[in-house]
């Protein structure tokens, strides 16, 4: 007899938790539904604050690069998605400084973990809100970020 009990004790255990799911399911037939346009609302298309899309280099007030090339910003990627080639040079002083010849980004191998924007010292790098990266070379998702497109 208490094999009944506990076999018609689940059965009616298993019919409630079935009915709570339908439950369920039937009320999200009542919601509103939001659907995103995606290719005609390209330009007014709601992109989260905090979406890092790709990384681009930012000029100072002349229109220069505000990169220093101290290679932080390479140092602290974890998959070395970045790779900067840099000068020694000697200023109108006397000293010698280091000038940034190639800032190589590989957009493909970015893990978007924005561990070289916190490492950078000078804000010389962020994160835009871009979200149509796809190509179908795999060569173009390699990005000189310190050369001026035209």
């Amino acid at each position: 007899m208490a094999d009944n009990k506990s076999y018609f004790g689940s059965a009616i255990a298993g019919i409630k938790t079935l009915l709570t799911g339908m439950d369920i399911t039937m009320g999200e037939y009542s919601t509103p539904k939001i659907t995103e346009q995606y290719p005609e609302n390209r330009k007014t298309q709601h992109v989260a604050e905090r979406h890092r899309g790709r990384l681009v280099m930012l000029q100072d007030e002349n229109g220069n690069d505000k990169c220093t090339a101290c290679t932080l910003c390479e140092k602290t990627c974890p998959n070395g998605s970045i790779k900067i080639v840099s000068e020694m040079r000697e200023t109108e002083d006397g000293k010698k400084k280091r000038f940034l010849v190639d800032y190589q980004y590989n957009l493909g191998d970015c893990m978007f973990c924005q561990l070289c924007v916190n490492a950078c010292n000078f804000g010389a790098i962020e994160f835009v809100k871009d979200f149509e990266n796809a190509v179908f070379d795999r060569n173009a998702l390699v990005q000189h970020l310190n050369k001026k497109e035209a």
